[in-house]
């Protein structure tokens, strides 16, 4: 999936890894002004500009819980239960997308057709339906499935861009999704403005999300509640470089008779790498109950604060993260939608918990190794406290079960990964990602006590 520069913004704002650069980083005043040329003016032509292409992944993960915990499966219609699951599969994605249409308008489709092939199938190593591999009503693996993942159609005038149909969108509250075999998508009408040189304009409207692993549409629902829809989400926001050296992001949703969600995003790099940089990272998300409050009644302010330092091939970064707020910081599930620094296997997320991360990551080309990295890292989350949640406003309704049980609850977990990218020949571009989670928590703190190793092998292809 190839990034705009708004996802690329993004994915700056959420890092807790700090970059490094060859020179010291410039602390000078970015004035805003008209951007210096019209994308549309330079526009190709509908046939001339034609691309097909697309990737496809290779993803393995293997989990075992331990204290107790299990999964379950059924089998002969008898519920058994073991440690360990297993899933594998193999994501294609087919791209087919032409150019703008030359003039003042611009006209530009896309199509993008997503294929699942599952290479484990076992029922016992599945464990039934997920987020992972796609299971019928019988808890079978379906062994190979279909779907347009992209369909769309594009209007650009200048610099700005309307787009309506299935897509892809990232902002630090509504953001596509792509950490299993296939990504998720949305079914909407969004724009994107450019039209300044450093303050740029997002927002869109969205009735449909398409899940990950799934092959229909589904209305939107959260991460961490009831299993209660909406379908209909509302975004809008700016991402604005005032500094060459600091990037600011603010965005707000409704979330139909859900919540409003505000977010504020800024990360600033000061120094020079080759002696020591320093990348500091601010996220900060209001959260507050709306409409018929399906999730209950919220009032949650949760922010994460990164300090990252790098000297040449080295970073290290300690990340501090606080909910303040009787129910977990809640978000869209099948999004992305969580800028967090400790938003990790677990998301460190309870009510009124807080949470400090140490991470570590070489960058091995420094070292004659182009395309190698390493990393480490662990984190703790303690106090959380659930006690105090009340739900509808004390009716017999929870948006979030089980919660009440929380007092004092903690948890920690620690991560190593390593990553690789082919520099050139045939598979340039290649990445293969190895990583091992072990995270353990306290008696009712939700994410319970588990092990994962994942593999990941993501290959780009071009055919026209």
């Amino acid at each position: 999936m190839k990034l705009s520069s708004k996802a690329l913004l993004a994915l700056a704002i959420s890092s807790i890894t700090a970059t490094a650069y060859a020179e010291t980083q410039s602390q000078d005043f970015v004035p805003t002004t008209l951007a210096g040329t019209s994308a549309q003016s330079e526009a190709k032509g509908f046939i001339e500009d034609f691309s097909l292409g697309g990737t496809t992944r290779n993803w393995y993960s293997h989990e075992s819980k331990y204290r107790g915990g299990t999964f379950e499966y059924k089998k002969h219609g008898e519920t058994r239960t073991d440690r360990n699951r297993t899933n594998w599969v193999q994501g294609t994605i087919l791209n087919a997308s032409s150019g703008f249409t030359q003039g003042t308008v611009g006209v530009k489709t896309e199509l993008a057709v997503y294929n699942a092939l599952v290479l484990d199938r076992s029922k016992r190593d599945i464990k039934g339906g997920s987020n992972r591999t796609l299971a019928d009503s019988n808890g079978d693996a379906v062994d190979q499935w279909s779907k347009l993942g992209l369909a769309n159609v594009q209007f650009r005038v200048s610099n700005t861009t309307l787009t309506a149909g299935r897509q892809n969108f990232s902002s630090g509250i509504v953001d596509t999704i792509g950490n299993r075999a296939l990504p998720s998508s949305f079914e909407g009408v969004s724009f994107n403005s450019e039209e300044f040189s450093n303050l740029s304009f997002q927002g869109g409207v969205f009735d449909r999300v398409s899940p990950r692993t799934e092959q229909s549409l589904s209305k939107f629902r959260s991460e961490y509640g009831n299993g209660a829809e909406t379908d209909k989400v509302s975004t809008l926001g700016l991402n604005y470089q005032p500094l060459k050296s600091l990037k600011t992001s603010i965005f707000a949703a409704n979330v139909k008779d859900f919540w409003n969600q505000y977010y504020f995003g800024a990360t600033h790099e000061l120094g020079d790498s080759s002696v020591l940089g320093l990348t500091t990272g601010l996220n900060y998300y209001k959260t507050v109950d709306e409409g018929k409050k399906l999730m209950g009644e919220i009032d949650n302010d949760t922010y994460s604060l990164s300090l990252g330092l790098t000297h040449q091939a080295h970073s290290l970064t300690f990340a501090y993260q606080a909910v303040n707020g009787n129910e977990y910081f809640d978000y869209l599930h099948e999004t992305n939608g969580i800028y967090l620094a400790n938003s990790l296997t677990s998301d460190f997320n309870g009510p009124n918990e807080k949470s400090f991360q140490i991470a570590y990551a070489i960058n091995m080309a420094e070292y004659g190794v182009p395309g190698l990295k390493f990393n480490a890292y662990s984190a703790r989350g303690w106090g959380i406290d659930g006690t105090h949640y009340t739900g509808n406003g004390g009716r017999a309704k929870f948006a979030y079960d089980g919660i009440q049980s929380q007092d004092g609850e903690k948890h920690q977990e620690y991560g190593v990964g390593a990553s690789y990218a082919i520099q050139s020949g045939p598979l340039k571009a290649t990445g293969i990602r190895a990583t091992y989670v072990e995270h353990r928590g306290s008696e009712f703190q939700s994410d319970g006590s588990i092990k994962e190793f994942r593999l990941v092998t993501t290959i780009p292809f071009n055919i026209l």
